[in-house]
């Protein structure tokens, strides 16, 4: 009985607590949203202020989480001889009250941030965040920052809107000591799009457009890992496409992948403005890699390409220069590679496949995804592939010949009850 009211006391009080919180929340909301709204004068930011530096620390977490930053910090002004309210602000979020923040405090805090432009104070407090910020958060808040669904991700945050050279190094120095330190154990997983994903360049035994059977399984199972439990959301879309300053390239690629199926992906661009040879491709490539390799050091890597356009010279080249990381590399042949051709490239670390079955199968013997992930591959592959309007049933059944080919050696190396 004793035990049974004391259990009954804890959870009246806790019920309480978490009832004034509520009440605490909700009124900071109402109160800065009322402030907010219409012209805020002077004396109106001033009781902003003070409501946020007062909040106790769950309070103002949730408040930043909540409110619209955005708009607070257009309302909130620095005035010239006056008040230096939105400074003020500034610096009560990056740095007095930053060990309040969550990790989705401080991501909101910082996405607030990043939209518009980005002058020296505003940088100064993103790089105090993401330095205040460390191990397992950082890389939470990291991932964070990508997942917005857009083009102002991590990449442009510290590459375009950081101008400050200087602190852009303080940045990414941070980010190596804290890789160093907690290595996240999972994988970034970095992928071409055009005859990659969807046959959309050289590739003529697919129809225009059709998405690779098995290879978003594939994207997955790599995903998530042999054991199931990677955090989903490490897709990485690579191209040599220059990006643009406010993000609309980038953004029409989001758009277009997310009408395939995708989600939880991030598009990296590069610098190539024309299509000059193989070997331009890949350094375009090679370099947003590079700069997505110092953003997430924490992780290690693998790359899917094809034959077609520079993607095995990228992959070559990870396999030489970033082999501590690269932990495979997978490359579609849609140019009919020859057996000695196919040779060489393995001969450098580079396999080529015809089908992302058998992708799969390198990836199991490479401990990169479990022998039921292998299964669940090969099983969307099948059906997929039936789901592709062929131009006629002899070029379906020699697509079929290559994935029973394919299917074969996986069912072998996963075999069912396994």
């Amino acid at each position: 009985m004793r035990r049974a009211a004391l259990a009954l006391t804890l959870a009246l009080a806790f019920a309480t607590s978490t009832a004034r919180a509520d009440d605490a929340f909700a009124a900071l909301v109402r109160e800065v949203e009322a402030l907010m709204a219409g012209h805020t004068d002077r004396a109106e930011e001033a009781r902003i202020l003070e409501l946020l530096r007062r909040a106790d620390a769950a309070t103002l977490d949730r408040a930043v989480r909540h409110l619209d930053l955005g708009k607070l910090l257009g309302d909130v002004d620095d005035h010239p001889g006056g008040p230096q309210h939105r400074t003020d602000l500034l610096l009560l979020l990056g740095r007095a009250r930053l060990r309040d923040l969550s990790v989705a405090g401080r991501e909101a805090v910082i996405t607030a941030l990043q939209r518009g432009r980005t002058g020296s104070r505003r940088e100064q407090v993103i790089r105090d965040i993401l330095l205040g910020t460390r191990g397992a958060d950082l890389t939470a808040l990291k991932n964070a920052i990508d997942a917005g669904g857009d083009a102002h991700d991590l990449d442009r945050l510290v590459f375009h809107d950081l101008d400050d050279a200087a602190l852009r190094e303080q940045v990414l120095a941070h980010f190596a000591r804290e890789a160093a330190a907690a290595p996240s154990g999972e994988l970034k997983v970095l992928s071409d799009i055009d005859d990659t994903l969807y046959r959309n360049w050289v590739d003529e035994r697919y129809p225009p457009k059709a998405i690779y059977p098995g290879v978003r399984a594939l994207y997955h199972e790599l995903d998530v890992g042999p054991d199931g439990t990677g955090r989903p959301g490490d897709l990485v879309f690579v191209t040599a496409r220059p990006g643009d300053r406010p993000g609309l390239v980038e953004e029409h690629t989001i758009g277009t992948l997310g009408r395939l199926g995708l989600a939880r992906f991030v598009v990296l661009t590069g610098s190539l403005t024309k299509v000059t040879s193989n070997e331009a491709i890949a350094r375009g490539k090679l370099e947003a890699i590079g700069r997505y390799r110092r953003l997430f050091p924490e992780y290690d890597l693998v790359f899917l390409g094809d034959s077609g356009q520079g993607d095995a010279i990228v992959a070559a080249a990870l396999m030489a220069d970033h082999a501590d990381a690269t932990r495979a590399v997978f490359i579609h042949d849609v140019i009919h590679t020859p057996p000695e051709g196919r040779a060489e490239w393995a001969a450098r670390g580079v396999p080529l496949f015809d089908t992302y079955v058998g992708a799969a199968a390198h990836a199991l013997e490479r401990g990169l995804i479990s022998p039921a992930g292998l299964r669940r591959v090969v099983a969307a592959a099948r059906e997929e592939l039936e789901a592709i309007a062929f131009p006629d049933e002899a070029v379906r059944a020699a697509r079929r010949d290559e994935l029973r080919r394919d299917a074969a050696r996986a069912e072998a190396l996963a075999p069912e009850g396994e």
